[in-house]
């Protein structure tokens, strides 16, 4: 697994490449002053400079530190990201006389695991400073590779090729591609997706009149799109989407209360709901459970009872991505669901 051995200089052929964040506790500035950042930049270089590692790109802003990096299998990316963790902190700390901690939680690691992955995440960093409202031009923006790889600005110890390589043979080929690569900004939705896979944005729940929780960690892929598609950050209209793709498997006929019901069929409606969010890794059990109103106990033994029915196994294994389309096939022109989907009180 991993991007294609496109990329020189790294002695294993069992490397893999890593996006790495960081982000910054309200109130800190990673970009205090013109030295900090220097230390910052030049700090980063000097963690993948050592054999094994090597630096393909990144990005600074004032609360955000992001990097893409391909690691030696060899290597502990854990220790590599500590050590940068523990050094820029206290850097920090000496520009910004404040209280407190510097980092919002420990560096998020996610594997890059093919070319087209690569590529997007590209598009996702070039863009970032625009969506953090940096710069209008991503091209821009100072504080980033991107303008090395294009060709506008001097490496400074940043050696653009390694990246490069992936998009093309010649520099020009390769600058070529990747303006084509980060011509189109990304959506929206693309942009909420990934911000919850890296912990930038973090969802809450919500049950009727109690307070919201903040969920304290990242989401993967799946969690994070079914969240997108609920609409908000809220793991309950994420759990709504899911009801409603569950209606209409199992009672077209006509609208069914999950939170109320107690028929066969509201009871194995909920059942589903919880099985497909743990599947999809959106929430626990507990969760699931809550937001029904019915005890996790009781909604335990309906989900094993799901797990053992084919037709039930059948629903629990559709793909995420039939799901979100059935789904919005499921809504009326104006956005509402075509099968009524009740909300606790």
């Amino acid at each position: 697994m991993g991007v294609k051995k496109s990329l020189e200089g790294v002695p294993s052929a069992h490397a893999t490449t890593w996006s790495l964040s960081w982000q910054a506790t309200p109130g800190r500035d990673f970009l205090a002053n013109k030295r900090l950042i220097v230390k910052i930049r030049e700090r980063l270089l000097r963690a993948h400079q050592a054999p094994g590692r090597q630096l393909l790109y990144f990005l600074l802003l004032p609360s955000e530190i992001h990097a893409i990096a391909r690691i030696d299998a060899g290597e502990s990316v854990a220790n590599i990201m500590r050590s940068f963790t523990h050094v820029v902190s206290r850097w920090v700390r000496e520009a910004q006389t404040l209280r407190g901690p510097v980092l919002a939680g420990p560096c998020h690691m996610e594997l890059i695991e093919s070319e087209a992955a690569l590529r997007s995440e590209l598009r996702m960093l070039a863009w970032r400073p625009v969506r953090r409202m940096q710069c209008k031009v991503a091209a821009h923006y100072p504080h980033a590779a991107l303008r090395i790889l294009m060709g506008s600005k001097p490496g400074e110890g940043f050696d653009a090729r390694p990246l490069r390589s992936v998009f093309g043979e010649s520099k020009l080929e390769a600058r070529d591609a990747i303006r084509r690569c980060i011509r189109r900004p990304p959506t929206e939705e693309e942009w909420r997706v990934w911000e919850l896979m890296r912990g930038l944005e973090l969802p809450v729940t919500h049950v009727g009149s109690e307070p919201a929780k903040a969920v304290s960690k990242p989401l993967d892929a799946f969690a994070a799109t079914l969240i997108v598609a609920g609409g908000s950050l809220r793991i309950d209209d994420a759990l709504r989407v899911l009801e409603q793709w569950v209606i209409a498997k199992i009672h077209p006929s006509h609208s069914i209360d999950l939170h109320k019901g107690h028929s066969m069929v509201a009871v194995r409606g909920r059942a589903l709901v919880a099985c497909l969010a743990a599947s999809h890794r959106l929430c626990s059990a507990a969760s699931v459970a809550r937001h029904f109103g019915r005890a996790k106990a009781t909604l335990s033994e309906q989900m094993k009872a799901c797990r053992a029915r084919a037709e039930d196994r059948l629903i629990i294994a559709t793909p995420l991505a039939r799901i979100l389309e059935e789904s919005q096939a499921l809504r009326t022109p104006d956005g509402q669901p075509r099968y009524r989907v009740f909300k606790r009180s």
